[in-house]
């Protein structure tokens, strides 16, 4: 064992030694003081920051009516469904949030995992591998959880360059037009925030006789009439072949879910492995997901807040001289080249002001693109935006060269780098 232990300690102190290793900051969540939170640092002394990490856009997990929901069904039901959907863990709590999805997607079926990752290689591996003739045409950028259902499935794939049209037309006009073929992209990508050419790229999959897998994860509950995502927003819901959501980010629960064709979701159902041997979600988490998409599509004044707030700390950030990421999305990343000085400065913002901000490196974004991501919330006040671009001003510009001997007491503070 002791071999295999130095093996597994050389790695995890490379990690260390490049700024890319990864701590937890054990964040005790306040559901009443949201977006601010209490942590206790190295003396185990109770601290308190704002949080800009959060994928909670619409501050659901906190929401009265979604946390009672929850309690009433697992009171009535219990805490877990007991089993896979197949045995005993299919619950009407089950079918009931399903029927929403799909009618919040204006498909015929939708079918829930434990998270999107596992609904993205499910559907993904599934399709490829009952299919071994077809060919994934994936955007560069793709979530990790794309890439590794494409690959799991081992068909032939051509990657193409960030969003680019002319490239995935020249792919498609490459193979025969009955060849299987499946465009696999992001509605809105999670770092950068750049907004896929929806519509032009459904219009190539339909020209050359491809599918269209679209994952919405960071556009469901955010964008259209009823919040349902990018595609809902551009009237492509008919459109769309596969979309991929998620219910743990704007829906402010837990679990993830595809919504297309009754076909479809019953083929991914009945071959799809990461499904068929899953315990199911707990009820109780489905009905209180449920009624998170039923408030989210009541209240729309709750996303135009969310938006209305991108643009407060947008304006912030130019007011002080902190540059970001242009895009036509909510989500604004600062780049921080170099993973220590990423770190660092994360370190500072959490320790000094009192601000946190996770530190995005390697192999979440490529070497030389580490970034701070802001993601704003609807609870976000005026005052914290106003407080968050002074801290980074202060950080960023107050200090021409970050050192770990100006940050002492930092050395083993804890901070999460995922996601």
């Amino acid at each position: 064992m002791d071999f295999y232990e130095s093996i597994f300690n050389q790695k995890i102190n490379s990690l260390k030694a490049n700024g890319a290793y990864r701590y937890f900051l054990e964040v005790n969540k306040s559901a009443q003081h949201f977006p601010k939170f209490y942590f206790q640092d190295e003396q185990q002394v109770l601290k308190s920051a704002i949080n800009w990490c959060s994928n909670d856009y619409l501050c659901m997990s906190t929401e009265e009516d979604v946390i009672a929901k929850l309690s009433y069904t697992a009171y009535k039901s219990g805490t877990g469904s007991g089993g896979t959907r197949n045995i005993s863990g299919t619950t009407i709590q089950h079918r009931e949030l399903e029927d929403t999805l799909a009618n919040w997607h204006q498909k015929e079926s939708a079918l829930v995992f434990n998270s999107a990752y596992q609904a993205n290689i499910t559907a993904l591996q599934t399709i490829g591998k009952h299919i071994p003739s077809l060919v994934f045409i994936s955007d560069e950028r793709n979530h990790a959880s794309l890439i590794e259902g494409i690959r799991a499935a081992g068909n032939e794939k051509i990657i193409y360059p960030h969003n680019s049209i002319s490239s995935v037309e020249t792919a498609l006009a490459a193979l025969p037009f009955d060849q299987p073929k499946i465009l696999v992209f992001e509605s809105i990508y999670s770092i950068t925030g750049t907004v896929a050419p929806i519509a032009e790229l459904i219009a190539l999959a339909k020209k050359y006789n491809a599918l269209t897998y679209i994952d919405e994860v960071h556009a469901v509950g955010m964008y259209g009439t009823k919040g349902s995502g990018m595609v809902e927003a551009l009237n492509l819901q008919q459109e769309a072949d596969i979309i991929n959501g998620t219910l743990s980010k704007a829906i402010g629960v837990f679990g993830g879910y595809i919504a297309a064709s009754a076909t479809v979701v019953d083929f991914i159902r009945s071959y799809g492995s990461g499904f068929i041997f899953t315990t199911s979600l707990p009820p109780a988490i489905c009905s209180a997901a449920n009624k998170s998409i039923q408030l989210i599509q009541e209240n729309e004044h709750w996303r135009l807040a969310l938006h209305h707030n991108v643009g407060l700390l947008r304006a912030a950030l130019v007011e002080n001289n902190i540059p970001f990421s242009t895009n036509q999305s909510h989500i604004t990343s600062i780049k921080v080249s170099g993973a220590l000085q990423c770190r660092q400065v994360a370190k500072a913002l959490l320790y000094e002001q009192g601000i946190y901000l996770q530190p995005i490196n390697h192999p979440t974004v490529p070497i030389g693109e580490e970034c701070v991501r802001i993601i704003i919330t609807r609870k976000h006040l005026p005052k914290h935006i106003a407080y968050l671009a002074y801290s980074l001003k202060k950080i960023l510009h107050g200090k021409n060269s970050l050192d770990w001997k100006e940050f002492p007491s930092l050395h083993t503070a804890n901070e999460s780098g995922e996601k």
